[in-house]
Parts: C-alpha cells; structure tokens; sequence
C-alpha cells in the first residue's frame, strides 16, 4: 500500500490498515508527533492524535503507540511519554 493510501494531503491517517508493515509505518508517523522528555496527560495524547487522524478511533490508536512501545505510561493512565 502506498503512503498516499493511509495519509492524506492534510496529513491526517485516513484509516487503520491491516498489513502490519503499514501499521508499524502509521505508528511511527504518530510517534513523531509527540516530544520525547515531555509528559503528557491522557487527554494531550488524545489531542495530538486526534489532529492527525480521520476515521474517528483515537483508543485505538493510543493503544497502538503503546503495546508497540513508542510511548509508555503510568499503571493509572494520568500520565505518558515518548519512549522511542
């Protein structure tokens, strides 16, 4: 799948694919978005990647960004970090 298949001209993903060379590949686009020694809070995360995603599923993927280990967070959820 080509890169303009996933994210469009606005830079925003377009919808979660099923190979997962292509979602390691939307993972690390995100993973971008975000600064590492900075923490966040849930609702920071949720913000930065809901402007870089149209289909509507942000616990996707934050979920996604962290089973995969770009970013990490406290056992109660209130706070994240970029780890890769």
């Amino acid at each position: 799948m080509t890169q303009n298949a996933l994210i469009n001209e606005f830079d925003k993903i377009i919808r979660w694919p099923k190979k997962q060379s292509d979602k390691t590949y939307i993972i690390e686009f995100l993973s971008s978005k975000f600064e590492c020694d900075k923490q966040y809070s849930e609702k920071d995360v949720n913000v930065i990647i809901n402007r870089y995603q149209s289909f509507n599923d942000v616990p996707l993927l934050r979920r996604e960004l962290i089973s995969r280990q770009y970013l990490a967070r406290k056992d109660d959820g209130s706070k994240y970090w970029k780890i890769k």
